[in-house]
């Protein structure tokens, strides 16, 4: 949108040129989806304050947690997506179908779990959408996506798997890459989900890897830098950071009103659409291993509700005190906020460990 009338413009005043330049790009993108959000985040709490807007609470949790979150908006991966939404459109290639592609996932991993938000809410539990239903919809909503990237990306090596810390050690997948992406794009997708259970748990990893996935799109879209870093170039994936600066710029926004204690939280809604997206992301620029290390909180998360559901299905003994791992923690006493931070330090140095494989093969 505003990215083609700015690269017209600059064919007659050169000042423009900067426009051409993905990393000027990447922060209007990021800087337009966190004010949009910013601004936004206030009255939209009101109104659904105002509306009686809130998400059940689980019973089985600690009292303390059930007396905190009650009452408190849920929905407000509306505003993520919106901002998303919004930064992509004004500042990316739109002639790029990744970023197509990407917004695709967004806004129907967006209204399932819109869907799923509203049930919740409607009828005063937190069953929602039939979760038979909600897996069949993340999984053609995941087959789609795949389609579209076999039919309209031009992606040559899509169907690799690159190993980090290896030079060449790559693995075709062949057909068996669709079954792979499929479960990628749907387990992250639940991850982010099972982990937005605390204020502001969810909403800083899931910064740190659109930011660390921005970083990976730009090198892995640059021959130069490709080649340096002896990584797979990809023609045209470098504008995917427009999209993932955009993704940062909207939870750094949401998380002003969903930081402990959370003003607003963003339900399904959000988690479902982020997960997914940064997923798609992964598999778009083949650092989908990589993906499972800068988002190893999430995997952890899910893991843990794994091991639980099939140790009390095999034994009838519960490993945890409580799924998904940060309420086990809950249950020893811990204090909100510290689990959140001790969280948010092991995003951080798991993003770190992630983003070192760019150098380390």
């Amino acid at each position: 949108m505003f990215y083609n009338f700015f690269l017209n413009l600059s064919e007659t005043i050169s000042v423009f040129n900067v426009f051409k330049f993905l990393t000027f790009r990447s922060g209007l993108a990021l800087m337009t989806s966190l004010l949009l959000v910013f601004l936004i985040g206030s009255p939209l709490i009101k109104y659904l304050s105002s509306k009686n807007i809130s998400g059940p609470i689980r019973q089985d949790g600690p009292f303390s947690h059930i007396i905190k979150k009650t009452g408190t908006p849920t929905m407000g991966g509306v505003l993520i997506i919106f901002g998303i939404l919004t930064g992509t459109l004004a500042w990316a290639d739109l002639s790029n179908s990744f970023i197509w592609i990407l917004l695709f996932v967004t806004i129907f991993l967006g209204l399932l779990g819109f869907v799923d938000d509203y049930l919740k809410i409607k009828f005063k539990n937190s069953g929602g959408l039939n979760y038979k239903l909600k897996l069949l919809g993340q999984i053609i909503i995941a087959l789609i996506a795949i389609y579209m990237l076999y039919e309209f990306s031009n992606h040559n090596y899509l169907n690799n798997l690159y190993i980090p810390f290896f030079k060449n050690l790559i693995i075709d997948l062949r057909y068996f890459f669709i079954v792979f992406a499929l479960i990628v794009i749907v387990g992250s997708s639940n991850a982010v989900n099972l982990t937005d259970g605390l204020d502001g748990l969810a909403t800083v990893p899931i910064m740190l890897v659109g930011l660390s996935f921005a970083l990976i799109s730009y090198l892995v879209g640059n021959k130069i830098f490709s080649e340096y870093l002896l990584i797979q170039y990809i023609e045209n994936t470098g504008e995917v950071s427009i999209f993932c600066a955009s993704i940062v710029g909207a939870c750094l926004g949401f998380l002003w009103y969903n930081a402990p204690p959370a003003k607003i939280f963003m339900g399904d809604t959000g988690s479902l659409s982020l997960g997914g997206s940064l997923a798609t992301v992964a598999i778009i620029v083949k650092h989908e291993i990589v993906l499972a290390i800068i988002g190893g909180l999430f995997v952890l998360e899910a893991v843990s509700v794994i091991v639980q559901v099939i140790s009390f299905k095999l034994t009838g003994k519960r490993v945890f005190m409580m799924a998904p791992i940060h309420h086990h923690f809950e249950k020893k006493g811990w204090a909100e906020p510290t689990i959140v931070i001790r969280f948010w330090i092991i995003a951080i140095i798991l993003a770190l460990i992630g983003l070192a494989t760019l150098k380390l093969r």
